[in-house]
């Protein structure tokens, strides 16, 4: 036997009833698999549709499997033809394939009143949200005046590992980060004051873009990223494994044990690491321009004071108080909502990330807005 002899195909053949389609070769996976097969056939069966009815002779075929016969049902528009010839092993084939076919439902038609009813429910579930992080923001206040209160009652050691944790352990990757963002920013800049012979003002556009906005943002996006997508997972893994619970039911508050800790640690932790990450971006700055447009070290290190006025330096700092304590308190309320199935905990992880995200930009525009209406 040829190939030519088992290719799928059709042929045409006018009987007394009328025309009849007779189906040769062998119509299995392997050779409708076949890109060239199924190319000449698609285009065999187009040529059935329309036009009087037509009758189907399987009696020539070689080989059916299921694959050729759900081919054939589907092509039928799931319907038995009114002539039909065939043997009893294509007839049972085939009906299996009629018996556990499927017809899809039909699409749902667009309508304006359950588009809005969507966006109500949507509404809805944000409010919720920022219900609860209203909520944690009223208990963290509470529950750092009961530690001022009384500060050997406070979890100090909690305190203390969420710093290491959150902060000691995230110096390397803000530092490579950083000073990796430097020298691409020295050098696209450099490109462009060669043109005009200012060179030296490289010194004012690292200094204020880096200790104002790009060093405190970029050191809050990677704390976001790394602590806040573990803030959630370790909570929701508590959730997870009913610790949660039974906080509860021991009488131990989440707000004084879980949400404050982390917290007050990345209160502490992220203006640290927002000045050291800049430290680190101004010496990437630093060695381009000394690299690219020949501006020492030392001309730099003079000339930055004068470039960045001090009010600068202290609104970086209090816009990372405010980064730390924005990642912490997200970071709690997804993992607080995490129902207890590991789909729960993967997907409150992702959005505990891309919300942190989002805050820590909403934020730095309203420093931005904020600021610039004082004249800083």
């Amino acid at each position: 036997m040829t190939e030519d002899d088992s290719q799928p195909r059709i042929t045409r053949d006018d009987t007394p009833e009328g025309p009849c389609a007779v189906l040769h070769g062998r119509w299995g996976a392997a050779e409708l698999g076949t890109r060239r097969h199924w190319r000449a056939l698609s285009a065999q069966l187009s040529e059935t549709r329309g036009g009087p009815a037509i009758g189907w002779d399987l009696r020539s075929l070689q080989w059916l499997d299921h694959v050729g016969a759900q081919l054939l049902w589907n092509h039928w528009g799931r319907d038995w033809p009114e002539r039909l010839a065939l043997d009893d092993s294509q007839r049972d084939m085939l009906e299996r394939v009629a018996e556990f076919s499927t017809t899809r439902p039909p699409d749902t038609p667009w309508r304006l009143a359950e588009q809005v009813d969507r966006l109500g429910v949507q509404v809805l579930h944000a409010l919720s949200h920022m219900r609860h992080l209203l909520e944690l923001v009223g208990q963290l206040f509470i529950d750092i005046f009961r530690a001022a209160r009384s500060p050997r009652r406070a979890p100090w050691r909690d305190m203390s590992g969420h710093l290491y944790r959150m902060g000691a352990t995230a110096m390397p990757i803000t530092a490579i980060v950083g000073f990796l963002i430097g020298v691409v920013l020295a050098y696209l800049m450099s490109l462009q004051l060669r043109q005009f012979g200012a060179e030296s003002f490289i010194v004012n556009i690292l200094g204020i873009s880096l200790i104002r906005e790009l060093g405190p943002m970029l050191a809050a996006i990677l704390v976001a990223g790394r602590s806040g997508s573990a803030i959630t997972a370790q909570i929701g893994v508590m959730r997870v494994t009913e610790e949660l619970d039974a906080m509860r039911v021991m009488g131990i508050p989440h707000g004084f044990r879980l949400v404050m800790p982390r917290a007050v640690a990345l209160a502490v932790a992220m203006p640290l690491i927002a000045v050291w990450t800049t430290l680190c971006a101004l010496a990437g700055g630093m060695l381009a321009a000394d690299l690219a447009l020949g501006v020492s070290p030392a001309y730099f290190v003079q000339a930055l004071p004068n470039a960045v006025s001090f009010p600068n330096l202290v609104m970086a700092v209090a816009k990372s108080v405010v980064f730390g304590v924005s990642i912490a308190l997200i970071g709690c309320h997804w993992g607080l909502r995490v129902k207890p199935n590991t789909q729960s905990l993967g997907e409150g992880t992702t959005a505990s990330v891309v919300s942190s995200i989002t805050m820590v930009i909403i934020v730095d525009a309203l420093f931005a807005i904020a600021f610039k209406n004082l004249g800083i």
